[in-house]
């Protein structure tokens, strides 16, 4: 299975912000949206980092409240790894557990697409495996 079925059937929404966010205003975004990573794109809808729960939360432990009204970009990753549509939910696996990344942004042609998350990589896998147990149940039953 691809990248891009399951963007195509989990759809294709990501929640963006823009580089100038505060820190507080990025973990009300992430509470409302029910979601654990936000892009940040510049203008041109390119990717320019990626803040997760686990970034908001090293800021604090590290800096205490006051970082809370700092902008993103202060402790936002902005060296993202990302994939493309094309990628397999093997290679996503791998990229995911080796980067000990939860969220993967996904671009074509520069510019960002979607997102996978760990969720959709083992709710994609899980569909995998059911379907071959299917197909080889459907294959001893003739």
């Amino acid at each position: 299975m691809y990248v891009k079925s399951i963007l195509d059937e989990k759809g294709r929404n990501v929640v963006t912000a823009g580089p100038q966010l505060t820190v507080r205003q990025a973990a009300v975004y992430l509470r409302d949206n029910h979601i654990g990573a936000i892009v940040i794109v510049d203008r041109n809808d390119r990717i320019a980092g990626i803040l997760t729960e686990r970034d908001i939360v090293a800021a604090v432990a590290k800096s205490g409240a006051d970082c809370l009204d700092r902008p993103i970009s202060s402790v936002m990753w902005a060296n993202v790894h990302r994939c493309g549509e094309t990628a397999t939910v093997e290679e996503i696996m791998e990229m995911m557990s080796k980067l000990r990344a939860r969220h993967i942004p996904v671009e074509k042609d520069g510019r960002l697409v979607g997102i996978i998350s760990i969720g959709d990589v083992v709710k994609a896998h899980i569909r995998s495996i059911e379907r071959e147990a299917e197909e080889i149940k459907a294959y001893i039953s003739r």
